[in-house]
């Protein structure tokens, strides 16, 4: 996993990505002048043990784009995580920063895009040019049983990951495709994939996403977990 983590990190593939994140780093936000920014690929975060799969969308652009960790910095990262610690997946309820003391106990945070795109809006080529390290990062994590995609860009590229691994993976049942659903769900057989509302401030500041409602798909998802072998 580190040497994947090291080969992500030094990713410069995608044009537009990258000179979209190292502007954020250079101009930063009047609240983090005096950072410096991370602003390079962000791997993922978590337990390499773990049973539940997170897959987000991309780093934000103060938050991961800044601190170098998967949801840590930003508003999505305080929903996210403190509802981990509920859960009792995470340490504590807060993410500021690597070396805060956070750690994760049987969860484990994945994006399929791994710098922040403009406008939070990655195209499909940048989507495919992340392919492998999404699949190459996916593939070391081999007791996860359910995967939480959090939108639909994350339940479609979790869906496109299954149907490459399909053609090498016995145990996998042919993947369905259907559309995004908060809490729908896909049983692929060893895996259970459960949708949810992305957990940005456009969702948790209107209330589409509650943390009542967050707290029940992972309350779900613990359950399901365990059901598997």
């Amino acid at each position: 996993m580190q040497g994947l983590h090291e080969r992500i990190v030094g990713c410069r593939a995608c044009p537009r990505l990258v000179a979209w994140r190292e502007e954020i780093g250079r101009t930063r936000r009047r609240m983090f002048q005096e950072e410096t920014y991370w602003a390079r690929p962000v791997p993922g975060f978590g337990d390499p043990e773990a049973r539940l799969l997170i897959i987000g969308l991309a780093p934000g652009a103060h938050g991961a784009n800044r601190t170098g960790r998967a949801f840590t910095g930003d508003r999505s990262g305080d929903f996210l995580y403190a509802a981990l610690h509920r859960a009792g997946y995470a340490s504590q309820p807060t993410s500021r920063a690597p070396g805060d003391g956070l750690s994760l106990t049987d969860a484990f945070v994945s994006l399929p895009v791994r710098c922040a795109p403009p406008d939070n809006r990655p195209s499909p080529g940048e989507i495919a040019s992340c392919a492998p390290f999404f699949d190459a990062e996916l593939a070391l994590l081999p007791h996860v049983r359910v995967t939480l995609a959090l939108g639909a860009i994350a339940w479609n590229a979790y869906l496109e990951h299954c149907a490459r691994a399909a053609g090498s993976a016995i145990d996998m049942k042919p993947p369905p495709r259907p559309p995004f659903a908060h809490a729908r769900e896909v049983d692929r057989g060893r895996i259970t994939v459960l949708g949810g509302y992305h957990v940005s401030q456009q969702n948790t500041q209107t209330g589409r996403l509650t943390p009542a409602m967050f707290d029940t798909i992972l309350a779900r998802a613990r359950h399901l977990s365990t059901q598997k072998v």
